[in-house]
């Protein structure tokens, strides 16, 4: 009998998930009405939204891209991006250089060539990581790998897949995915539900609708949540990379530049999108309890809290089809210091939110209008970089 760490509670007709506000998810109304004792949901209430004060500058980097989705910098300065249909580019300050010996990406829907990360050391062993949508494994469709490589003359060589999320799909929805690493040399990556939101998220025995933590080469860190659990008679099979579950399709997650924690948004259905403080072996809850509605207005789950599964720090109603993730920690920001970043897919502009602690207390409108906002870095000059689809990528510095 298989391990589960909480009972799918959930049997629902059909579901079809997408993250913009033109996605469509047709679901019957569940008829869960276990309520939690107590609330300890966030507040979102009467937080207000400040129109763009314009009290900044934007500076085009790299212009004319399709769909600039992942970006990073080697440490001589020059920076790498990710165009979705399956190139590689190094950008040295005036041109940019395809990068040969990106592997074949399986492009359908959400999917394609997606993050890119640099070793924490890549100066001693040249090594990058990639995310991307692939074929392998067999079946019909493709899903969510992580693989590694050595860049070298502007090649990646050796390439190793560090993780493929099994099964394939032909669904276009849901592949996660980003990277970040923690201080210890962990690296976490997102993957998500794949359009498959009642069976793989609550299931540490599938992948997907999760938030993985691997070692540099791959293995399994001997402290992640499930290896013990794996160990036993009948738990053969648990996805031992598994960190965190429940988790919707988080497309934005960074390391706290001074916590040190792990932080996540992930899309979730209308007036769903969430951020959550990642931790160990914690369930995020989704499909089970959401702040958010289906697409067509019917509702999936009549409950936002349930024992053993976490609240998020701040939701969005409306949902604002978050993508990146930053925090500035940089005093030339002045009263910006400190706040969180998200793009907005939906409404086109970057918000910015300032915390309190675990609490925000004000979001306000940056770059409005500038187009669909795929990215969000801090660079390593300690700025804010912007990467828009159809357009490119910028720089954002205060004023």
């Amino acid at each position: 009998m298989k391990f589960y760490p909480s009972l799918i509670l959930f049997l629902l007709i059909l579901s079809s998930c997408k993250e913009s506000s033109k996605d469509n998810e047709i679901v019957s109304t569940t008829i869960n009405t276990e309520m939690p004792a107590a609330s300890n949901a966030p507040q979102v209430d009467n937080i207000p939204l400040i129109d763009d004060q314009k009290n900044y500058s934007i500076t085009p980097i790299v212009e004319d891209l399709d769909n600039p989705w992942g970006m990073t910098w080697l440490p001589d300065g020059d920076l790498l991006y990710t165009e979705k249909e399956g190139r590689l580019y190094k950008f040295n300050g005036s041109k940019s250089i395809e990068i040969k010996g990106v592997p074949e990406v399986y492009l359908r829907g959400q999917g394609g060539l997606l993050d890119v990360t640099v070793h924490p050391q890549f100066e001693k062993n040249n090594f990058i990581y990639i995310s991307y949508a692939s074929k392998m494994g067999g079946g019909d469709g493709g899903n969510t790998t992580i693989a590694r490589a050595v860049l070298k003359n502007n090649k990646l060589e050796d390439l190793k897949v560090l993780y493929k999320a099994m099964p394939n799909s032909k669904k276009g929805q849901h592949f996660g995915s980003r990277f970040t690493w923690d201080r210890e040399g962990h690296l976490y990556f997102s993957i998500g539900d794949r359009g498959n939101r009642d069976v793989n998220p609550q299931d540490i025995y599938r992948d997907c609708g999760k938030i993985y933590r691997i070692n540099d080469d791959g293995s399994i860190p001997h402290d992640n949540p499930f290896v013990e659990i794996a160990k036993g008679i009948d738990t053969i099979g648990i996805k031992t990379a598994i960190y965190s579950y429940g988790n919707r399709n988080p497309q934005g997650m960074t390391t706290h530049p001074v916590t040190g924690k792990i932080i996540a948004h992930e899309h979730g259905p209308q007036g769903g999108d969430e951020i959550n403080i990642i931790e160990s072996g914690k369930n995020y809850g989704w499909p089970v309890i959401s702040y958010g509605i289906n697409y067509s207005g019917t509702t999936f789950t009549d409950i936002t809290e349930k024992e053993g599964m976490e609240q998020p720090i701040y939701y969005w109603v409306p949902s604002i089809a978050p993508s990146g993730f930053a925090i500035i920690n940089n005093p030339a920001y002045k009263e910006w210091n400190g706040n969180f970043l998200v793009g907005s897919l939906k409404f086109q502009y970057l918000e910015m939110l300032y915390m309190d602690g675990n609490r925000v207390i004000k979001r306000e409108k940056v770059a409005d209008k500038i187009g669909r906002l795929r990215n969000v870095k801090i660079g390593p000059d300690r700025l804010i970089y912007i990467a828009v689809e159809g357009k490119g990528i910028f720089k954002i510095e205060k004023k």
